[in-house]
């Protein structure tokens, strides 16, 4: 195929409706791959299209296919295709699926036909479903055809766009349709018979949706900010807009074009900028943009598609900010040649006007250094940061090393200072970049503090001076000449409280003695803080250090080390290295002298030392054997200050049998601890006789215990029955013990039968109304000892109660108390009679043997 699109066919891509067919760049139509085709003819649509243009051009290719005879040079057979059998019949209804009869009348030959595309609005408003084409195949005149449609939009997601009747062949489309969500279909229609055998080819339906506007065009930025020099020329360009429209960007519908509306404010003209309609440059359109007198422009630009008819078009606004950026085209100036400023502390302000460019800018007034008739200046210039302002100022500062401003020494300053910008003026501009003026400073007297001249003091004093020693005058000057002040001292930090302040003169003095040993002197310095006070209005204050170096004297006696010692009984094994410590410094500490006292005599008999150097010596023992014991030796340790100082120190020596090693034995060591024989053999001793005396005490408690557990009880031993009862928790007789009246048993209802009897009569068997005796309580853990007395003390309050059971009743002695209305079941006797054998009851274990001789004849019987 052969295209030309009038501008070389750059870029230019071909397409066919046949995935069977693909088109090289040249044009060149070929097979895709093997395939058999099943006609005489194909036709196929082959599609050009520029992507840069988005234009798309289409042509029909027909295809005559040759038969093997032709091939072969023979001549073929049947009529030629006349061209008009290819045209599609002008209605709703579409055959793609044609047949015709060839000349000789054998067979017939299927054909397919190419559909043109099915065009559908958007945003249709119905009614729904709506037709879109018939489509049928001349077979439904011979079978019953059924037809479906398949792809996306029928069967595939957004599903059921698409349906077809499959009896009649009509396709619908059944909701409006929206070409921004999708912009064309393509669908494949199926002919088969009723039992699903395919009729027909499947052929391709392709639909497109035609474009609406209804889209407004979108700006990106609802807000857009620019900015431009003050002073640019016509044309300059200032910043580019954007909006978008989502309908088909090649039609009118998405054609978007820009214009402004308004422009704010209006001046120094209305139209200051313009815009391309096509692009949305923003431009400047006339000169005269001053940042000093219009410093932003507010711009409303307005988008419309259909190529920006307001008529037809959609529209839509957007706002674009143009600041107007400054250049120095104005140079600063001095409103006032002379200032004069009174001076309280150390930074004044001096007001300076003129330079209309902006504040903070390279633009901006620059100040160059003051000249000053001083010698020295104490002064330098800088501009604050801030916005804009029709009046600047500057402050004025001392400089660093240059001395301080003393109304005592200078009371006025007088000063000229220039102003100059930091970037040159802009071309064209015929001014000088820099203005002068003259500033005079007034200093103000205030009220200053007092100092100390020397701060901090230091003085040299030996320790131990007497309490109340005048050590210096720490005194303070008040600068202020020109004011009438008394100055007036205290103390502000004294740790250890050893000096008192004169309030007046300022003289120090000692409240206590000064001690170089103490914890508040560091390296021999003893420091002390003083405040020096004004009356003046405000009052103020200052402080001084004094710094007291202390001067070491011998007042520390050295203290022998160790305290404590070991070593073997015999000489010669090992010694005892000594020292000593002295709290004070040289030249009142060491060397040291060792030496043993003369009394007690002992001492120096058995021990002697022998100097090392002059800080250490060895003790050791002057005998052959010493017997092993703790031994107190004192030892006399004298250092070497003026005077000297000495001090008796005892170390505790413990000597100890030792081995070959040196060391001393495990047997050594408890003698070492000061325990002789004789105290070792007490020690044994007396826990000798512990021990007895506690084995005595076991054996004293275990015999009474025999005695208790053998104490005779009111019954024969053989007799106690007491761990032979056994409880079943039977409820009643047996069949033999049934004949006895079981209304005595039962609660009666009221007791009247009992209270209306006549005094002095009742029942052998009914216990009397009367007071409550008090019988034993048994106790808790019964001891076997006790339960005679316990019995022997139930027996005697029975006797005496008079609401006791008859004799020949059984006894209760865990009475729960009175309440029981029921009568006495003491009279009840087995009705039983004849002889029982009870010969088994030997056979039940000790535990019954009692009960087997009492009843069953035993050998005591």
């Amino acid at each position: 195929v052969k295209f030309n699109n009038c501008a070389g066919n750059k870029g230019v891509r071909y397409e066919t409706n046949s995935l069977d067919f693909k088109v090289r760049a040249d044009g060149t139509l070929y097979a895709a791959h093997h395939l058999q085709v099943p006609s005489k003819q194909l036709i196929l649509v082959v599609t050009a299209w520029d992507p840069q243009t988005l234009g798309r051009w289409e042509t029909m290719v027909r295809f005559l296919v040759a038969d093997k005879s032709q091939h072969n040079g023979h001549k073929p057979k049947g009529r030629k295709a006349l061209p008009g059998e290819l045209v599609q019949q002008q209605s709703d209804t579409l055959l793609p699926w044609r047949q015709h009869q060839s000349a000789n009348g054998l067979r017939r030959q299927k054909r397919d036909w190419v559909i043109p595309p099915i065009n559908v609005p958007e945003n249709s408003r119905g009614p729904f479903p709506q037709q879109l084409v018939r489509i049928r195949s001349d077979k439904d005149k011979e079978i019953h055809i059924r037809y479906s449609i398949t792809g996306v939009g029928a069967d595939q997601p957004p599903m059921e766009v698409f349906n077809i009747d499959p009896v009649s062949g009509r396709m619908y489309v059944t909701r409006p349709m929206d070409r921004e969500e999708r912009a064309s279909y393509h669908l494949r229609a199926h002919a088969v018979d009723m039992n699903g055998n395919k009729v027909e080819n499947p052929i391709d339906l392709y639909i497109y949706v035609i474009d609406m506007n209804d889209n407004r065009p979108e700006f990106i930025n609802q807000v857009y900010n620019g900015s431009v020099d003050e002073g640019s020329k016509p044309g300059t360009y200032v910043m580019t807009v954007t909006a978008n429209d989502a309908d088909d960007a090649t039609t009118a519908n998405g054609m978007v074009r820009y214009r402004i509306v308004t422009q704010t404010p209006q001046s120094p003209s209305q139209n200051m900028f313009t815009i391309n309609s096509e692009t949305g440059d923003i431009v400047t359109v006339a000169a005269g943009l001053d940042r000093e007198k219009v410093q932003q422009y507010i711009v409303i630009v307005q988008a419309t598609d259909m190529e920006g008819n307001l008529n037809y078009g959609l529209s839509n606004t957007a706002t674009a900010i143009i600041t107007v950026t400054d250049v120095n085209d104005n140079p600063p100036e001095f409103t006032t040649s002379t200032v004069k400023q009174p001076q309280k502390a150390v930074r004044t302000s001096v007001v300076i006007t003129g330079d209309l460019t902006r504040a903070g800018s390279r633009n901006w007034g620059g100040m160059g250094p003051p000249t000053t008739p001083c010698t020295h200046s104490h002064f330098s210039f800088s501009q604050p940061k801030g916005p804009r302002e029709k009046i600047q100022h500057f402050a004025a500062s001392y400089l660093p090393g240059e001395g301080i401003i003393d109304y005592e020494m200078n009371r006025a300053f007088m000063l000229t200072v220039m102003v100059s910008n930091q970037a040159p003026l802009a071309s064209g501009i015929q001014m000088s970049f820099q203005s002068t003026a003259g500033v005079t400073i007034s200093v103000t007297d205030v009220n200053e503090a007092p100092y100390f001249p020397t701060n901090h003091k230091l003085i040299r004093l030996e320790e131990g001076v007497p309490t109340g020693t005048v050590l210096t005058t720490f005194s303070a000057v008040d600068p202020d000449r020109f004011m009438q002040q008394a100055v007036r001292y205290s103390k502000l930090s004294d740790p250890a409280n050893w000096l008192n302040i004169n309030a007046t003169n300022g003289q120090i003095t000692t409240a206590a003695v000064l001690d170089r040993e103490s914890d508040y002197i560091k390296n021999n310095v003893y420091e002390a803080t003083f405040l020096a006070a004004d009356n003046g209005i405000p009052p103020a204050s200052g402080t001084g250090t004094l710094q007291i170096y202390l001067i070491d004297i011998n007042d520390n006696a050295p203290e022998l080390l160790p305290k404590e010692a070991q070593i073997c009984e015999k000489p010669n094994l090992n010694v005892i290295n000594i020292t000593a410590a002295d709290a004070d410094i040289d030249p009142n500490v060491g060397p040291f002298v060792f030496e043993l006292p003369s009394v007690p005599s002992a001492v120096r008999k058995n021990w002697t030392i022998s100097r090392l150097n002059g800080d250490y010596a060895q003790l050791s023992l002057r005998i052959m054997y010493l017997e092993a014991g703790v031994y107190d030796v004192p030892i006399i340790v004298t250092d070497s200050g003026n005077p000297p100082l000495y001090n008796t120190s005892v170390i505790k020596v413990k000597v100890c049998p030792c081995d070959e090693n040196g060391d001393c034995t495990t047997i050594g060591a408890v003698a070492a601890a000061g325990l002789g024989t004789g105290a070792i053999i007490a020690i044994l001793i007396c826990i000798i006789i512990l021990l007895t005396m506690v084995l005595l005490f076991v054996v004293w408690m275990k015999r009474r215990e025999k005695e208790r557990h053998t104490k005779q009880l009111l019954i024969d031993p053989e007799d106690d029955v007491r761990d032979n009862i056994l409880k079943y928790d039977e409820e009643g007789g047996g069949e033999e013990d049934q004949d006895y009246d079981l209304s005595q048993l039962q609660q009666p209802e009221t007791m009247d039968h009992v209270l209306n009897k006549t005094p002095g009569v009742r029942r052998v068997d009914e216990r009397p109304i009367g007071a409550e005796p008090q019988y034993p309580i048994r106790p808790v853990i019964p001891h076997p000892g006790d339960i005679g007395d316990f019995i022997n003390e139930g027996l005697r309050a029975a006797d005496n109660d008079p609401t006791a059971p008859p004799y020949d009743s059984l006894l209760v002695f865990d009475y729960e108390g009175s309440g029981s209305t029921a009568g006495s079941v003491s009279s009840l006797n087995s009705s039983s009679s004849g002889d029982q054998d009870y010969d088994y009851l030997n056979d039940w274990g000790p535990r019954f043997k009692k009960l087997a001789d009492m009843y069953g004849g035993g050998e005591e019987d």
